[in-house]
């Protein structure tokens, strides 16, 4: 890998991980239009690294609170909204769980297309527009019912389908249920955290499974570069869609779908 690729694909990776653009997507359509060879499983947990590392320390603070009071309710001495929070993002996180041992190597060998890619940035794009115009509400992550919690797990299964956007769907499904564009995006990066390590892991063992020389330098560098961009991206995100909501990310998702129509319909 030369540094152009390493730089480019550490930047879509930790840009479009928590965009709801679709970062299956871009990954799948940065060799489309290059000539780069495949970057190989052990480059892609490098950048899976990155992205967690980055909502990790960015929700840092929340993250200590969950984890403390999810333990105390486990040892039976009450749960609080920091606790139920924790517990909403393991109940929203089976179901993408179970659907991706069940389906990934279908869906890998049949949905890759750019025309399947086209698809899914022109289909949830438009149900993404309509929830961010018509639906939104005022509650925040902490004031989520497990039913809630249960129906955005069940949106993000569908966030296997290439062009879905897992970030895209999640954020869909919150807004729909009444949760402000905030709260809708921060819950989402939260479960962010417990897919990106399944993710990982899964693509780790597959890299276990076929052992070649690794490149240390092209790690680092892509874990590095996709974490600094996943936490700006993040960072930025929350204060854009405070002020201008989701409709610019609908807009470019369907000029994405419909130049991936053209090009290869």
């Amino acid at each position: 890998m030369d540094w152009l690729q390493i730089v480019l694909l550490s930047l879509v990776q930790g840009l479009t991980e928590f965009l709801p653009i679709s970062s299956s997507a871009h990954l799948i359509l940065v060799p489309v239009f290059t000539d780069w060879p495949d970057q190989g499983l052990a480059f892609d947990v490098a950048l899976h690294l990155g992205s967690l590392a980055a909502v990790v320390i960015y929700f840092r603070h929340e993250l200590v609170a969950m984890v403390t009071s999810w333990c105390r309710s486990i040892a039976g001495h009450g749960t609080d909204d920091d606790a139920r929070l924790a517990w909403w993002v393991i109940l929203a996180t089976t179901p993408v769980g179970l659907a991706g041992l069940a389906f990934k190597d279908t869906i890998e060998a049949v949905m890759r297309s750019p025309l399947v890619l086209a698809g899914g940035l022109i289909v949830f794009g438009v149900v993404l527009g309509v929830a961010d115009w018509r639906h939104r509400g005022t509650r925040s992550e902490y004031r989520m019912s497990w039913r809630d919690a249960l129906w955005i797990g069940l949106a993000q299964a569908l966030a296997l389908i290439p062009g879905t956007s897992r970030s895209g769907i999640t954020m869909t499904a919150a807004l729909m249920l009444g949760l402000t564009r905030e709260a809708a995006a921060r819950f989402s990066f939260l479960l962010s955290i417990p897919v990106i390590i399944l993710a990982g892991g899964l693509e780790t063992l597959d890299l276990l499974e076929t052992p070649l020389p690794v490149a240390w330098g092209d790690l680092a560098a892509g874990t590095l570069l996709s974490g600094i961009s996943a936490y700006l991206c993040i960072h930025f995100f929350l204060a854009f869609i405070r002020r201008i909501g989701m409709q610019p990310f609908v807009v470019y998702r369907l000029l994405l779908g419909v130049a991936l129509i053209w090009l290869f319909g």
